[in-house]
């Protein structure tokens, strides 16, 4: 049983079943995740605002999936990793890239560099100094870009912390979670 119920889209309130038609518009269905949001029309709607304004930024979303994928993997959320699986495939991620990414390491300079910078944040943000953004920079990243990378972080603390509070049922093909190398 899960600790806070999933609210069906025909059951949900008034306010939270716009944002629910635009979910099923850009996914084909509404996965659990959202129903459980839809609990809170202003939780609900704020995330699908944000995952709107992400998708138009400039990061990409191969590199927002990987981010998805490690942070899933560290804070161990099996709803999130089994979505994220699913949607870092749909991305264009092979399975060694999503497989690498639960583990913050790419052999794409770029990601692997942006993925050592995600592991300083979930790991301890406060620790942060200027020297931590210099490599950022020196592989490409504009500071817009490096505010996308917290900012996908945040989103998927989120989502992270929504789904083990909520014990959401899995509703994407299931990942089998830790991978047991993760070093945290």
């Amino acid at each position: 049983m899960t600790k806070i119920k999933a609210i069906a889209p025909d059951a949900a309130p008034e306010a939270a079943k716009e944002m629910m038609e635009l979910v099923k518009k850009r996914l084909g269905r509404v996965p659990a995740m959202y129903q459980v949001m839809a609990n809170s029309s202003a939780v609900l709607e704020s995330y699908v605002k944000l995952n709107v304004a992400l998708g138009s930024g400039t990061l990409g979303s191969k590199m927002a999936e990987l981010i998805a994928l490690a942070s899933a993997e560290y804070n161990g959320c099996s709803y999130c990793l089994s979505a994220h699986t699913f949607l870092g495939a749909k991305a264009g991620l092979t399975e060694i890239q999503r497989t690498e990414g639960r583990v913050f390491h790419s052999e794409n300079e770029k990601f692997d560099v942006g993925l050592a910078f995600v592991k300083k944040i979930l790991e301890n943000p406060k620790a942060l100094t200027s020297a931590d953004v210099e490599p950022l920079r020196a592989v490409g990243y504009s500071d817009g870009d490096i505010l996308e990378i917290v900012a996908n972080v945040i989103r998927n603390l989120f989502t992270n912390y929504v789904n083990i509070i909520s014990e959401t049922e899995v509703d994407w093909p299931v990942i089998v979670q830790p991978l047991n190398t993760i070093a945290k």
